[in-house]
């Protein structure tokens, strides 16, 4: 459904924007996360769970909360990008873009003619409130928030070309898979991979491009800030319930071994619903 598009117009502000991620498919958990207060949910059917009708029941769960939505998209592919964008997605991030030539058509098919070659069924699609938007044509360009992902060290090598596309709002550096690109999967804080992300930090700020990434071992949250990033995408919300889960239980079985040893458990106020 239409509305303004609220992280676009954080962005250009000059702010910074934290958001978490949702990939369990399941719009319950982006129902959740919107409320928790993140600058932005991001749903990631690149390597999440769903196909387009999933991705428009987390849209609804998300647009009851205060919270925006963004969704990654599994390739850069102009169908699936048209499909997407009619679903009512405004913020879209587009992976493994290695080329400025493919950052154009990326861009071109997130958008209305004369900017881009985006379809029109702006009549009865949902971004526009299925035609009850006024002006939705005239709107959607504006509103439309693009983020590329740089993801190997020719993407890096590309990187000022990228960053110079029209529209390409935010660039986004995937430092786990730039790693792997160079034989260095899961090694963030290696002096290698470290110097491809700061070459291309310093095309993308030059171009006065919205920087964004994930913490990693290379760089954490304010790491990332000192740097110029502005678009942090942080927690995932399977490792969120991974990690709370894990964390409930090894409480719970230092409270039985202690118990069983004759001892006074050692315990917190506890969590409960």
């Amino acid at each position: 459904m239409f509305t303004p598009n609220r992280l676009k117009s954080q962005l250009l502000s000059g702010e910074a924007a934290y958001g978490c991620w949702v990939a369990g498919g399941s719009a319950t958990n982006g129902e959740i996360l919107g409320h928790v207060g993140f600058d932005f949910v991001l749903a990631d059917h690149e390597h999440g769970i769903g196909d387009t009708r999933d991705i428009v029941d987390i849209l609804r769960a998300i647009e009851g909360t205060p919270t925006p939505a963004m969704v990654r998209v599994p390739w850069n592919d102009h169908v699936l990008l048209k499909r997407v964008i009619d679903a009512g997605v405004q913020s879209v991030m587009i992976p493994s873009v290695d080329t400025p030539e493919a950052a154009e058509a990326a861009v071109k098919a997130c958008l209305y003619p004369p900017q881009g070659f985006r379809g029109y069924a702006a009549s009865v699609v949902r971004a526009s409130t299925f035609g009850m938007e006024p002006d939705y044509v005239a709107k959607a360009n504006g509103n439309m928030l693009i983020a590329i992902q740089l993801e190997s060290e020719t993407a890096v090598r590309n990187a000022a070309a990228i960053s110079a596309i029209e529209g390409a709002d935010i660039i986004f550096i995937g430092i786990n898979d730039l790693a792997a690109s160079i034989g260095l999967i899961g090694q963030t804080d290696h002096p290698d991979v470290q110097a491809l992300t700061r070459q291309a930090e310093e095309a993308i700020l030059k171009a006065g491009k919205v920087m964004g990434t994930v913490p990693n071992a290379g760089a954490g949250v304010n790491d990332l800030l000192d740097r110029g990033y502005r678009f942090i995408a942080g927690p995932y919300d399977v490792a969120l319930l991974r990690d709370a889960a894990r964390a409930a239980l090894n409480d719970y079985r230092a409270i039985r071994e202690a118990r069983a040893r004759g001892e006074v458990p050692k315990t917190g106020k506890g969590t409960s619903y």
